[in-house]
């Protein structure tokens, strides 16, 4: 997922609060520097991407609700009401040229370019970041995401479902590693905040029905496979490899089990791990989640899997939450939905992880040395915030729909003509952000072999197997989805 989180500026990682990295007199340890709640919520990168999300559903709904004919009975009749139809889009289809595609689609092109400019600039003022340097960089990441949409528009192309995704990401990837990212371009490559806000916009679009329809077998791929194979990653470790830190152990176990980043930040914070054992572990992380969500998402179509069996595949297996969602988008909208809602359900297990792996800790690993316990409040700290977000858009937008006459059509149109849009943008953006802070040279010593690696194939591949056949139990045996 992403830079806020990640000690090299990665855009691959969960949510989360960064810790502060210090040395004492033994060693170098992670420790998890807290912050007053309210300092958090008016300057975290989570509590920013959901005041932005509800910012644009709360204008998206009114004005849909403002310019609806009273006597409205149909999605048709609402279509193209919006001002959002007309100036929030994306570039069209081409085969020959984009230019057509381009001329008619410019004013929907400018139109997301200013309100996720303005909005963003805004955001990174009052969190005291740099946002002139945003306002510097910016255009040209949204101009690569253009070509991205481009790219992927070009109907040959289509033919293949080579989504905008991979375009995004290779676009991203070449000039990070021919040209090198400009370090003027750095205060705009915001990959997590991008990604968050985009699923805060997703909220409004899964349903509390269909997310309670999903809940029971989300809870059996998330809650079931995730344990087993974070206590086997370790025991086997410690009894086969024979890893000598017990902390770096964890800590890529529980990157590599839970959801990437974020889980191996609370991990590492639980277990005193050493920087250098953090840093191993993301770039491990960050090396495998940028092959994992393009390839997969191509597996499962040549498998041929069921939709709603490759969405729970990715969102269990793919470590940070921004690529599952990315790469679910590339299957299709349920893929989407309910690879999110995996990622959702498992992410709640960070704080638990490091509770549970504090408490070993100290009880069994350090039991001649003085441990600073973690308690309940850490589930919370730890705990990604803009969670809350999708939960309270997915709940709030539920009610309006289901309770509200004419409700479903006023946020299906709300959606149609614009969220859904934007939050296509903010995923596009967050792809190219992920190419351009990903340097192959920098993460070729992780690819060198050692332990470390081979237990993080090992343990991905025990949970890539255990995933797919959870998967394929709960979403195509137990609850098909259609």
């Amino acid at each position: 997922m992403s830079q806020a989180d990640n000690p090299h500026g990665s855009p691959n990682s969960s949510s989360g609060p960064e810790p502060s990295l210090s040395s004492d007199a033994d060693d170098s340890v992670v420790q998890a520097k807290r912050e007053p709640l309210l300092k958090l919520m008016a300057t975290s990168e989570d509590w920013w991407a959901i005041y932005i999300g509800f910012v644009i559903l709360a204008i998206g709904f009114c004005i849909v609700l403002l310019t609806a004919p009273a006597d409205y009975t149909s999605l048709e009749s609402l279509k193209g009401i919006s001002p959002m139809s007309t100036y929030l889009g994306k570039p069209g289809g081409w085969e020959d040229s984009p230019l057509p595609a381009l001329a008619k689609s410019w004013k929907g092109i400018l139109g997301a370019f200013v309100v996720i400019g303005v909005l963003f600039t805004v955001a990174t003022k009052l969190r005291g970041k740099d946002a002139l340097g945003f306002i510097k960089g910016f255009p040209v990441v949204f101009a690569l995401a253009t070509f991205a949409y481009i790219l992927a528009g070009q109907s040959v192309i289509k033919a293949y479902n080579l989504e905008y995704a991979l375009w995004a990401l290779l676009v991203g990837l070449i000039i990070s590693n021919t040209l090198k990212t400009p370090a003027w371009m750095r205060p705009a490559i915001l990959t997590e905040f991008f990604i968050k806000t985009g699923l805060v916009l997703l909220g409004a679009e899964v349903l509390m029905s269909r997310l309670m329809a999903l809940g029971l077998p989300g809870i059996g791929v998330a809650w079931v496979v995730t344990p087993i194979v974070l206590i086997s990653t370790y025991i086997f470790g410690q009894k086969v490899l024979k890893i000598p830190s017990r902390s770096l152990n964890m800590v890529i176990s529980a990157d590599m089990s839970v959801c990437g980043v974020s889980a191996a930040i609370a991990t590492a914070a639980s277990c005193r791990a050493k920087k250098e054992e953090l840093s191993l572990a993301i770039g491990l992380s960050l090396s495998f989640t940028v092959v994992m969500m393009v390839v997969l998402p191509a597996v499962i179509q040549a498998l041929d899997l069921p939709t709603a069996v490759g969405g729970a595949w990715l969102g269990g297996t793919i470590d940070a939450t921004g690529a599952v969602a990315a790469a679910g988008a590339v299957l299709g909208d349920e893929a989407l939905e309910v690879a999110t809602t995996v990622k959702m359900i498992q992410n709640i297990l960070i704080g638990v992880t490091a509770f549970l792996v504090a408490a070993y800790w100290v009880a069994y690993v350090e039991k001649n040395e003085t441990s600073q316990k973690v308690g309940v409040g850490e589930i919370w700290y730890r705990f990604p915030k803009f969670v809350l977000g999708f939960i309270i858009a997915s709940i709030l937008f539920s009610l309006i729909h289901g309770q509200v006459e004419g409700g479903s059509l006023l946020t299906d149109a709300m959606i149609k003509d614009g969220t859904k849009t934007l939050r296509g943008w903010f995923f596009c953006l967050a792809f190219i952000c992920i190419g351009l802070d990903t340097n192959f040279k920098e993460l070729l010593p992780y690819f060198k072999g050692g332990k470390p690696m081979m237990l993080y194939v090992c343990g991905q591949s025990l949970n890539l197997i255990l995933t797919l056949l959870m998967s394929y139990l709960m979403f195509g045996i137990l609850f098909p989805t259609s």
